[in-house]
């Protein structure tokens, strides 16, 4: 934030309502907060996190799917959490497995491990694409997902790992996805680019956090639990289980926000509303309703579910990997992450939990099963992959989110820049995060979004929209870290 504020001033500092207490909105409460702003804090969920939290399970701390943090974040994010964790905060080594080919491949890929388990056909051909690239032709017609990938990877890797993977994880075909999920979720374009990144694992090639991530020790959520806790001693107010139901607006400013609990509805005032609840959520929150072309925009804009399922077991441990990814169409999961190898927990004794992500939406068949009914389909496609379930199965648990990843199909672009270019125009008002600007991204790139928001309010309350603009430039390239 710009501009020092004094305690001469304090009865004028800014007043900021923060819509969700997700990783954006916690890091900016703390963020505007630590600046000398007033700040508060509104949640529907009993506790802070969002998707980010962690829950305890028989004693095991759990997440929602697979988290880590990753060393490339912005070093003014990272340097925050390394301080507010101290030694909870552990640098691990990536262990994880990916089946391609019907084998189990160490991933992040390693030349030793694929150089000996990748099936001879499978290298070959894959090599065959680096060396036959230049001549080439490029896919005509509209481009796609589809088209960058094969344009830049090559068949081969192309439809046995990402376009099996991209269907199960959005629901959609490669080819009715936007050229921006390319842009976003794949960091090497090229088999040359795969194969360096394969080369920084070579010990003494390497750096001190090549193929390692940043883990606390009582799950991802205390990230979330400390950054809050954080912004509450700097005088944040945090309030859970309010339940947002109108955000009321001029024509060009937004007001104030109300929310209902049990004992009845709350109006809150502020300099800024900060939002970061899914956009489609506020532009149906505002009262009164935006102009017609934005509702049917919102209307249009998708996010896709996931269901997670936790097979609690009776032993210490399943595998020696953090992680098992899933490319086949074959099993419907998409990632299995087992928690006690994230934080190298030795304890309780006896237990374990395995957490599947499955990719699902309302409506689907999976959706509405039973926590029961899950679990014996889980048990059953983990046999499937050579992984049987051996040992007793206590029970399973399964968690529902109904936003878990943004939907970038070839429509998305005009109807998010409709959306947005809507709310932006609102005085009072800014959307960002995961959520609110529909952004395909990390929790760390959740932090630095926050931040940047922090940074572009200014002394007297208002928001330096030059400031901001500069920061959603550099938003774009932002890409996702497995």
């Amino acid at each position: 934030m710009k501009g020092d504020l004094t305690e001469a001033s304090v009865a004028e500092r800014p007043r900021i309502t923060v819509l969700g207490a997700g990783p954006a909105g916690i890091a900016a409460a703390y963020a505007l907060s630590r600046d000398g702003a007033e700040v508060e804090v509104l949640e529907r969920a009993p506790v802070a996190g969002g998707n980010s939290a962690s829950f305890q399970i028989d004693g095991i701390w759990c997440d929602y799917g697979s988290h880590r943090f990753h060393p490339v974040a912005d070093p003014k994010v990272l340097a925050d959490v390394k301080r507010l964790l101290g030694d909870d905060l552990l640098l691990q080594p990536r262990h994880g497995r990916i089946r391609l080919g019907g084998r189990w491949i160490h991933f992040p890929l390693k030349p030793a491990d694929a150089l000996l388990r990748l099936p001879p056909a499978f290298a070959a051909s894959l090599l065959g694409d680096m060396l036959l690239k230049p001549f080439r032709g490029k896919r005509g017609g509209k481009r796609s997902f589809s088209s960058v990938l094969y344009d830049g990877l090559g068949p081969t890797i192309s439809e046995n790992f990402y376009f099996p993977y991209v269907r199960k994880l959005w629901g959609l075909d490669p080819d009715k996805l936007a050229v921006t999920l390319a842009e976003r979720r794949v960091s090497s374009g090229s088999v040359g680019k795969i194969l360096a990144k394969m080369a920084k694992m070579v010990p003494g090639l390497r750096g001190e956090t090549t193929g390692r991530f940043y883990y606390p020790r009582e799950g991802f959520g205390q990230i979330s639990r400390a950054m809050a806790a954080a912004a509450e001693a700097e005088g944040a107010a945090f309030r859970f289980g309010a339940d947002i139901v109108r955000i009321e607006r001029t024509t060009s400013r937004v007001t104030g926000v109300v929310t209902r609990a049990e004992d009845g509805e709350t109006r809150h005032e502020a300099d800024q509303v900060f939002s970061t609840i899914p956009l489609t959520i506020a532009v149906r929150l505002m009262d009164p309703p935006p102009p017609p072309e934005v509702t049917m925009a919102a209307e249009a804009i998708r996010f896709r579910g996931m269901i997670l399922v936790y097979l609690i077991l009776e032993t210490d441990r399943f595998t020696e990997y953090d992680a098992h990814y899933f490319p086949e169409l074959s099993i419907p999961i998409s990632r299995m992450s087992e928690p006690k190898n994230y934080s190298s927990a030795t304890g309780p004794k006896g237990r374990t939990i395995l957490c599947a992500e499955l990719p699902c939406d309302p409506g689907e068949r999976w959706w509405d099963m039973s926590d029961d009914e899950l679990g014996r389909h889980y048990c059953d496609w983990l046999k499937g992959v050579g992984l049987p379930v051996k040992v007793p199965v206590i029970r399973s648990e399964t968690r529902r989110i109904a936003h878990a990843y943004p939907v970038y199909d070839l429509d998305y672009q005009r109807h998010f820049e409709t959306v947005d270019g809507w709310l932006s125009s609102l005085d009072g008002f800014l959307s960002f995060g995961r959520q609110g600007l529909f952004a395909h991204d990390n929790t760390h790139h959740a932090f630095a979004m926050a931040y940047a928001a922090a940074e572009s309010l200014t002394a007297a309350g208002g928001l330096d929209r030059d400031r901001w603009a500069g920061h959603r430039h550099e938003f774009e390239s932002h890409r996702v870290e497995d």
